[in-house]
């Protein structure tokens, strides 16, 4: 399968199947990949419509740039209850990325900033290239994140961390990426698509119910309550467990059919 969005105007995203992968590029060069509404309404029908036989989902930036953020050009005079809408609008699309149907690995290089930042917040194993570099502009032009940023990012970096992004304007970049929590992996400049689709595969190869209840389950068990947490993860760990596919690769496992874990 390959095909291309309907946005409205010129497609921003390219989605093309490759066996159990999806491979969603996006290709804006001419803004550095930044996002319009029409780019972000062409998320929400990409995510919101994976084949079955899809089991990962690489998202990557065409050109030098993962992403450069939201478009300035979409900042037209709205009124507050015109705001909330459109903020809504770009929570809702990257929710089908946070918990839509199939894990997605973001492979980030050059800019990945602002509302590219938020987008790649949403996906749920990060490649950054050397190149890549991160920050939260917004509190220098005068406005505020509404992309998810307050909800996605403190998990990773920090409350604090994310404070001083946006009230100091700081830059980050590859290495320092990574250690903060923005990335999984850095690689080398032009290896991170290869890099992504590696992981992919291998989280396609992952029992279906254990990558749902990794996308789905985990988040929400680690931000509720010991109780409910503890009572969600039994649920779960049952529900996986009970499976055919999880019989099956238990039994492999104790026959000795299936590999051990060493290190790599």
């Amino acid at each position: 399968m390959s095909q291309s969005s309907q946005g409205v105007g010129a497609p921003s995203f390219r989605a093309e199947q490759r066996g159990a992968l999806l491979i969603v590029t996006l290709d804006r060069q001419a803004r550095r990949n930044a996002l319009d509404d029409s780019a972000i309404l062409e998320i929400e029908a990409i995510f919101s419509s994976i084949p079955d036989s899809v089991r990962c989902a690489v998202l990557h930036g065409e050109g030098a740039n993962f992403s450069a953020g939201l478009d300035l050009s979409e900042l037209t005079e709205r009124d507050v209850v015109q705001g909330i809408a459109h903020s809504m609008m770009w929570h809702r699309a990257f929710e089908t990325i946070q918990f839509g149907k199939v894990p997605v690995v973001a492979v980030m290089r050059g800019a990945v900033i602002g509302g590219g930042l938020e987008l790649a917040c949403a996906t749920h194993v990060r490649v950054a290239e050397k190149s890549a570099y991160y920050a939260l502009p917004e509190g220098q032009r005068g406005i505020y994140v509404g992309g998810g940023a307050s909800v996605r990012l403190p998990p990773l970096i920090g409350v604090s961390r994310m404070m001083e992004m946006m009230l100091t304007g700081r830059v980050y970049n590859a290495d320092e990426g990574q250690s903060l929590g923005l990335s999984h992996y850095v690689v080398d400049d032009g290896a991170g698509l290869a890099r992504g689709i590696e992981l992919a595969e291998k989280i396609a190869g992952n029992a279906p119910m254990t990558n749902f209840a990794l996308v789905h389950a985990l988040p929400r068990i680690a931000g509720a309550d010991p109780a409910t947490g503890f009572l969600a993860e039994a649920l779960m760990a049952a529900a996986a467990q009970g499976s055919d596919e999880a019989k099956k690769r238990l039994r492999d496992f104790l026959e000795k059919r299936a590999p051990k874990v060493v290190a790599s």
